[in-house]
């Protein structure tokens, strides 16, 4: 099987996982690193042992932006960097919140919502 179509099998469990409300990613079962995005082979180690695990959800914003939009288009919106407390980091919006609010070095925690009619991981202020 080639790269691509390897990568889009793994893509595709993980967003299979997302629409079943569960968020998952992986995990070398050789080294111990997480990974995300979902790959095929570890890009720590070079091993092929990768698993899915529930990471603990817990995350900080690294960096973040809002973007502008019309309100007939939506509104405004935020797009903002996480760092998983598993030491990777992924793309999301934080919501519940005015998108200006957001900042870099908030506690935050994942759920799963919805995106374009998709299951999404998104991230909502952490309660202290």
């Amino acid at each position: 099987m080639n790269s691509a179509a390897a990568n889009a099998g793994t893509q595709k469990q993980y967003f299979d996982h997302l629409a079943q409300g569960r968020f998952l990613i992986q995990r070398c079962a050789d080294c111990a690193g997480h990974v995300f995005q979902p790959r095929e082979i570890c890009p720590h180690c070079g091993s092929e042992a990768l698993t899915w695990v529930a990471p603990t959800g817990r995350a900080i914003v690294y960096s973040c932006t809002t973007v502008a939009r019309k309100p007939e288009a939506g509104g405004d919106y935020n797009v903002s960097l996480l760092d998983l407390e598993e030491g990777v980091r992924m793309m999301s919006n934080v919501v519940g919140m005015p998108p200006d609010q957001v900042r870099i070095g908030m506690a935050v925690r994942a759920v799963i919502g919805e995106r374009d009619g998709a299951a999404a991981v998104l991230f909502e202020e952490a309660q202290q």
